[in-house]
């Protein structure tokens, strides 16, 4: 008998929403529905991946250099662990995918929306998350939030605000794209508030439950 496909979720957001505090939510729910979860990142997830990702948060570097190693880490990350999860029956959960690299690469470094739409068929054929979770918040409770963590800063989130609202612009975009998939929480709400409102996605569009 033909294992079921799993299926793949993806969280995405600017940074400081609040998107990696949920990531343990999604899984404990999906869990207590008896699923087999693997949890996974982008940039990342296997052991090039992460090394690129290193390079990516932490060395300067030109645009197109950028985008490319992004697509080689996922090009990896496709292959050894999101496909054969699926096809193993897990579900997948990814902080981050492709559409954080037409929010940070197409709209805020202005690569714009072609190069990244060819790089995606390429490197990923028909896969696309069959649900997507995007945080949203206004850039200046997201950038408030970031200082008063007073975390180390990768290259990423040490840029502007304007930046930041150029990400958010690029990410509502996406949404509109693809309504079906994609399902906008509203992280500028209290911890408890946003937790409810991903549970209900989950519960609704992942687990059928009404």
């Amino acid at each position: 008998m033909t294992q079921p496909r799993g299926r793949f979720i993806t969280l995405e957001g600017v940074d400081g929403a609040g998107k990696s505090s949920h990531l343990g939510t999604v899984r404990e729910l999906l869990e207590v529905h008896g699923k087999v979860v693997r949890m996974t990142r982008e940039p990342g997830g296997t052991e090039i991946g992460e090394r690129l990702r290193e390079l990516l948060l932490h060395h300067s570097m030109t645009l197109a250099t950028e985008t490319l190693l992004i697509f080689a880490a996922r090009a990896e990350h496709i292959a050894q662990v999101i496909l054969p999860a699926l096809a193993a029956g897990q579900w997948v959960v990814c902080d981050r995918f492709t559409d954080s690299t037409y929010a940070y690469q197409g709209a805020a470094r202005g690569l714009g929306v072609v190069p990244v739409a060819e790089l995606e068929r390429w490197v990923q054929g028909e896969l696309q998350p069959d649900v997507t979770l995007l945080f949203d918040l206004p850039v200046e409770v997201s950038l408030a939030r970031r200082k008063q963590a007073s975390l180390e800063l990768d290259r990423f989130e040490k840029e502007d605000g304007e930046f930041f609202q150029r990400v958010r612009t690029g990410y509502q975009a996406r949404a509109r794209h693809d309504p079906d998939r994609m399902h906008v929480i509203d992280a500028n709400q209290t911890p408890n508030e946003v937790k409810n409102s991903v549970e209900k996605v989950i519960r609704r569009y992942c687990l059928n439950e009404q």
